[in-house]
């Protein structure tokens, strides 16, 4: 389902659309399409996920 934000009567669109943008990127959805915008090799999926990990030890200890 799409995320959607509801307009108040008095509120102005920029709030609205300053939330709408919020709320995709807390949902992930703007990094899922930039992943799929481009074929990556399952070995390279695999090597991205490796440096993911090992970032993820070093910063946590």
């Amino acid at each position: 389902m799409a995320p959607e934000v509801s307009v108040g009567d008095h509120e102005p669109l920029d709030k609205a659309l300053r939330r709408l943008k919020k709320k995709i990127e807390r949902e992930g959805i703007l990094k899922v399409l930039k992943a799929r915008k481009h074929y990556e090799k399952p070995s390279e999926i695999k090597r991205r996920k490796l440096r993911a990990a090992k970032k993820r030890k070093v910063r946590n200890g």
